[in-house]
């Protein structure tokens, strides 16, 4: 592999202990990113399988993801077509609900000197409520709403619920965004893969 400084960066990113004493599961950090990847999916962490596989989006709420994008395994799993940037890079392990939040330290950490690296006329895909927070200056009161307004944030940016099975009842509640919202964001992905 060429060394750059994305491979570098890259490296360093899963070399990453900062919150080893905080993660009950130990470090593993996951990310994919290659210096032409015109779509950024920004997520919120790995889940215990992600962590156990070392593989993102590796579980039923990848596969979700990949259905409402539009994108094959082998488009997904390309880091020269789409990169990969967790809130938090590491499981931060089981709540009592869910998981827990992505680790604080992470996106301050590496995600600006990570974007940098990547092209500036890209598409970031902004998932759930932690990359909202972080990434959404002109936010909603909910995510719902903010998901309603998705359109407001292109050319640069799209805003997704998270695709957790635990969100069935969301889409149940909100059958425009499978109806209006996903048909519509998959032309815009499309066109960031044409070019």
């Amino acid at each position: 592999m060429k060394r750059t400084a994305l491979n570098d960066l890259l490296v360093d990113i899963r070399a990453c202990t900062v919150c080893e004493r905080d993660l009950e599961h130990g470090v593993r950090p996951v990310v994919q990113a290659g210096p032409r990847a015109r779509i950024v999916i920004i997520g919120q962490a790995p889940g215990r399988r992600v962590h156990e596989s070392g593989i993102p989006w590796d579980d039923p709420s990848g596969r979700t993801l990949r259905r409402w994008l539009n994108l094959t395994d082998e488009q997904f799993y390309d880091p020269d077509l789409v990169a990969l940037v967790p809130m938090g890079f590491c499981y931060p392990g089981a709540a009592s609900s869910g998981d827990k939040p992505p680790r604080p330290e992470c996106a301050p950490l590496w995600h600006e000197r990570l974007l940098a690296e990547l092209p500036e006329d890209r598409l970031d895909i902004v998932i759930g409520m932690y990359a909202q927070k972080r990434y959404i200056a002109n936010r909603r009161k909910t995510l719902t709403e903010t998901v309603a307004d998705w359109a407001t944030h292109l050319p640069a940016q799209v805003v997704l619920p998270h695709p957790s099975p635990r969100n069935q009842h969301w889409l149940t509640k909100n059958p425009w965004f499978e109806t209006e919202t996903l048909p519509a964001v998959r032309k815009h992905i499309a066109r960031h893969l044409a070019t």
